[in-house]
């Protein structure tokens, strides 16, 4: 079945035995759905998690519902960069291929905070975490003929823009908008990372998605942080009368991870009103996030920071 019939459902996963995929975030929301599915059909699972003690929780829910599951649980602060390299580390020493990776892990509209590296937060969680770990563990994609490099964005991203000259928010900060930024740079990453990886004629895929409107924690984490608890029961009751289930939130996810028609570049999300909700399709993202001149420089600036540098198995195309 293809994103075309608008219908696909976990029931169209292919057996996945033999199958290494990694998931950030993998002990709630998006990230546990997407591990759970994928461990079902087959695949061996590494969830990255920065709780333990909620990753071990997550393990435990996933091998209840499927008692032969092949997991694993390995610590990821992707706010901390020797988090990522450690992870990336102990992935590449225990496993000689990797099917998917899943850049999944994100944090939303929080309060002005920094990383352990000094980053605005959301920029170093959701996209600089991510292209670092994408970069430690790219030899093991690449050796992996047709492997995957999935990044979950939102659509968010329509209202983001990079802001070079005040990228961690020292001299203005809205949480909305740094959160917009993050999205975008997920996609001109996901994006970016397609036209290298083709131009390298490598075999591996990136590839975008967004869940819609999925009830997740994702939009209480602020609210937790500041200790608004009318704020956070608001956002719960708005999650549980409006937003789509978190499995059907997962379906891009897991659509983009595994379907045959996918292709490097696709973005795929829900199909339904103004993809907030409904089953995954190939959909579209806005025209900035499409800029090659954008990326390639976020690209730049993302190497700079992180100390991670993609050219010696992908020189740039330039």
């Amino acid at each position: 079945m293809s994103a075309r019939d608008s219908r696909w459902t976990v029931r169209e996963l292919p057996d996945l035995r033999g199958r290494v995929v990694v998931v950030t975030g993998a002990n709630s929301g998006i990230g546990f759905e997407a591990a759970l599915a994928l461990a079902g059909a087959g695949a061996h699972v590494v969830l990255g998690c920065r709780n333990e003690a909620l990753g071990a929780e997550a393990l435990a829910a996933i091998r209840e519902k499927h008692p032969g599951a092949s997991l694993e649980l390995v610590r990821l602060d992707l706010a901390e960069l020797a988090s990522v390299r450690r992870f990336a580390d102990l992935v590449a020493e225990r496993h000689a291929r990797l099917d998917v990776l899943i850049n999944n892990a994100g944090v939303m509209a929080l309060p002005h905070r920094r990383t352990a590296d000094g980053f605005e937060m959301q920029l170093g969680t959701n996209h600089l975490g991510h292209f670092a770990l994408t970069g430690h563990l790219l030899e093991r994609l690449l050796a992996t003929e047709g492997s995957r490099v999935v990044t979950v964005s939102s659509l968010a991203h329509t209202f983001g823009a990079i802001r070079f000259d005040d990228l961690h928010g020292d001299r203005s900060y809205r949480p909305w908008l740094a959160y917009g930024q993050a999205k975008l740079a997920n996609l001109l990453f996901a994006y970016e990372l397609q036209r290298r990886l083709a131009a390298a004629h490598r075999s591996s895929l990136s590839v975008a998605c967004h869940p819609g409107y999925a009830n997740t924690n994702l939009q209480m984490g602020a609210a937790r942080m500041q200790d608004a608890r009318f704020r956070e029961r608001l956002w719960q009751l708005v999650n549980g009368t409006v937003a789509q289930s978190t499995a059907m939130g997962a379906l891009p996810t897991l659509y983009a991870a595994v379907a045959p028609d996918v292709e490097g570049g696709d973005y795929i999300g829900p199909g339904g009103l103004f993809e907030l909700f409904g089953h995954p399709v190939k959909v579209t993202s806005n025209r900035r996030s499409r800029d090659p001149e954008l990326a390639a420089r976020l690209w730049r600036e993302s190497e700079a920071l992180t100390g991670v540098s993609y050219g010696a198995l992908l020189p740039d195309p330039a």
